[in-house]
């Protein structure tokens, strides 16, 4: 999956915005929630990879990271509750968008519900 296609999913899920709030990084992009603007996944590149951020349940996230080479606690986010998913890899896009739903419901505003 490139970027370009995660950013895409993410700005199908219901009530989601994407945007650069970096003036001075072209790159990183943050998925969020358009009403709260709490972030459920950022985009951004490191040495050279590109990956993004996604928050998860604690036990998921240790289950993940001794899975899939291209999963790791998260780079500059709380290692517990956050991942790093090397978008080009071997975690099937099938499990980046199951990923990126679960991060967008576990960091949706109270007393909203999926739709």
């Amino acid at each position: 999956m490139t970027g370009q296609a995660w950013l895409a999913y993410c700005a199908g899920l219901p009530g989601a915005l994407v945007d650069q709030p970096f003036r001075m990084d072209p790159v990183t992009t943050v998925a969020r929630h358009a009403g709260s603007r709490k972030w459920f996944g950022i985009l951004m590149q490191k040495d050279g990879q590109v990956f993004v951020n996604l928050k998860c349940r604690p036990l998921e996230g240790a289950v993940l990271c001794g899975s899939f080479a291209g999963i790791r606690p998260a780079w500059h986010m709380n290692k517990d509750h956050w991942i790093s998913v090397l978008l080009e890899s071997d975690v099937p896009d099938a499990l980046i968008h199951q990923l990126t739903r679960d991060s967008h419901r576990l960091t949706r505003p109270r007393g909203t519900q999926d739709r």
